[in-house]
């Protein structure tokens, strides 16, 4: 690195000293690093040298830490421009990866995003909205992520990139359980991208929650509606907040394709197979009641669709 290149990786990072100098990390003597690159391959680079925490908007990267600080490199990725802007290419829509909720609402999307841009909306306040990252709401991995059944409709997957190597998961790969992804040593989200193929058709967004505002997930739903000559020609069905992870509903799915385009849609949901759900029981609902919630705010879900119905609904 040249002298100009070593000035601007020292004006970057900083090395982070506690107590008397000194850190103590697990028992031993060490330091907090922190760093601000300024390009990507900058931060890949520091990312293939050392373990990180990845800082994006920080909404949920503060909080988690309670009152005990994390322990760790921190790794701030809010200067990287390039991924923040939302592109269209021949085959993919393609969301940065510092793309905000916000970025979502405004840009000119096709109508089959409509569920995503109403998902958006329930991204905590406005405030939360203008800075959240949507990487970031999927690589924090929630149960009750409001984004994740908006793009698992639209069969997103997750653009994953290292010095070595750039490769690309479906979303429903790359979310593992609670609080765990696919991410591997060395790599960072880069974009979301949703084929052009699923960008099509009518979709909408239902979220049942305590209250109406400013609320976590008891169950969430999306529903993404192909109708062709009268019948569904083809249904994405997602359902969050009910399992560890959110799923797509094959049995629904299957049951809404070939359908008449009709009120009935909605009678078709309430007597489909829903095998893919597992509800724990909370503080928000008992097991049996997501079970049960699931099934009409999906129903709820395709009705809003074909254009009937509310998109939010309050216990």
């Amino acid at each position: 690195m040249n002298l100009a290149g070593r000035h601007r990786q020292k004006s970057l990072e900083l090395t982070l000293r506690e107590g008397q100098g000194k850190a103590q990390l697990s028992g031993r003597q060490g330091v907090i690093r922190y760093a601000k690159p300024t390009t990507v391959d900058e931060a890949l680079a520091l990312l293939g040298e050392d373990r990180w925490r990845i800082l994006a908007g920080g909404t949920d990267f503060y909080p988690a830490q309670g009152v005990k600080p994390f322990r760790a490199n921190i790794l701030d990725i809010n200067g990287l421009a390039a991924l923040r802007g939302i592109d269209e290419t021949d085959g993919h829509w393609r969301i940065g990866a510092r793309a905000t909720w916000t970025d979502i609402v405004r840009h000119p999307l096709p109508v089959a995003f409509d569920a995503l841009k109403a998902a958006a909306r329930e991204v905590g306040s406005v405030q939360i909205q203008n800075v959240a990252s949507v990487a970031g709401n999927l690589c924090n991995a929630s149960p009750a992520a409001d984004g994740v059944p908006a793009l698992l409709v639209l069969d997103a997957d997750v653009e994953l990139r290292s010095v070595k190597a750039t490769r690309h998961l479906p979303l429903g790969d790359f979310i593992l359980g609670n609080r765990r992804t696919a991410l591997q040593s060395g790599e960072m989200v880069t974009a979301i991208r949703i084929p052009k193929r699923s960008a099509v058709g009518a979709s909408t967004f239902v979220k049942l929650g305590a209250r109406r505002y400013l609320v976590i997930s008891v169950a969430m739903a999306a529903a993404r509606l192909v109708i062709e000559d009268g019948v569904v020609a083809e249904a994405a069905i997602a359902v969050g907040a009910c399992s560890a992870v959110a799923r797509r509903l094959a049995g629904v799915e299957a049951a809404l394709r070939g359908q008449p385009f009709a009120v009935a849609l909605g009678d078709a949901v309430l007597s489909a197979p829903i095998e893919e759900l597992s509800p724990i029981a909370d503080v928000r609902g008992s097991a049996e009641y997501r079970q049960d919630a699931a099934r009409e705010i999906v129903a709820r879900a395709v009705r809003a669709a074909i254009g009937l119905g509310e998109s939010k609904v309050a216990v």
